[in-house]
């Protein structure tokens, strides 16, 4: 799971933590990465995933499929304009700090279920949270590489 910080209040994300446009328009958002400066994304947002959360919005922006026992952290943008428009694998211990222009409108979206506004200027630190999510499996352990590989190819999953 992520941990996103925002004016002194914590929320947790099981997929992923995105910052995007408040408007249909490119913004201008400022990446580090422990403390040093990654790149200045001109792009429709920004997403923190998860191995979970990799293979929903971060993979339909083009980001890369993680296995679902790892613990790196995804840093995808979102239609990059300019700006380093590959994502970013990071260590389990990185902390993402996001930053936008002092003129810009952004919404945190945390699972795409919870979203708020952010003031430009503003920083959204993202971790990863000390909660774990843990799942039943109930099928064999090898089932994520054939599950995988049917819904990438558009096909139902009947196992």
């Amino acid at each position: 799971m992520l941990e996103a910080q925002l004016r002194g209040r914590t929320l947790c994300a099981l997929n992923d933590v995105v910052l995007h446009s408040a408007a249909v328009r490119l913004v201008n958002i400022q990446a580090r990465v422990d403390d040093t400066a990654v790149t200045t994304y001109r792009a429709d947002g920004v997403i923190v995933a998860t191995a979970t959360g990799s293979t929903s919005y971060a993979l339909a922006a083009g980001g890369p499929i993680l296995h679902p026992q790892s613990k790196e952290i995804v840093l995808q943008p979102i239609c990059c304009h300019l700006g380093l428009s590959h994502a970013l694998v990071l260590p389990p211990s990185s902390i993402v700090d996001l930053k936008t222009d002092e003129s810009e409108r952004v919404i945190l979206s945390i699972d795409g279920q919870l979203e708020l506004p952010v003031s430009g200027g503003q920083s959204v630190i993202v971790k990863l949270s000390p909660h774990r999510a843990r799942f039943l499996r109930m099928h064999e352990a090898n089932y994520f590489y054939s599950s995988l590989w049917q819904k990438l190819r558009g096909a139902r999953n009947e196992g």
